[in-house]
């Protein structure tokens, strides 16, 4: 059986670790049925999403939104580009 391998993608919500929260910017692919699917299932721009876990090898991961938990896997979570707050700033 061949080894499936997922690369996380710097700036999605597959790079959120557990207990972070961050604000969506948008969904790539928006077109096509999953980046839909993710759409109708809340993951739209300026949503609030936060990791609450993730499975003991890394995939999938929960996150919390609106306040719901929804289980993705990281070739969906990839999908999900956030937006990075200056937390420096006053």
């Amino acid at each position: 059986m061949a080894k499936r391998t997922s690369t996380v993608t710097p700036g999605s919500l597959a790079g959120l670790a557990p207990g972070e929260s961050a604000r969506i910017d948008r969904v790539e692919g928006f077109d096509d049925p999953v980046g839909q699917r993710l759409s109708h299932l809340g993951f739209l721009p300026g949503t609030m999403v936060t990791t609450v876990r993730r499975a003991p090898m890394g995939d999938p991961t929960i996150f919390e939104l609106r306040g719901n938990q929804m289980c993705l896997r990281i070739a969906e979570s990839n999908r999900v580009l956030l937006t990075v707050d200056d937390l420096d700033s006053p």
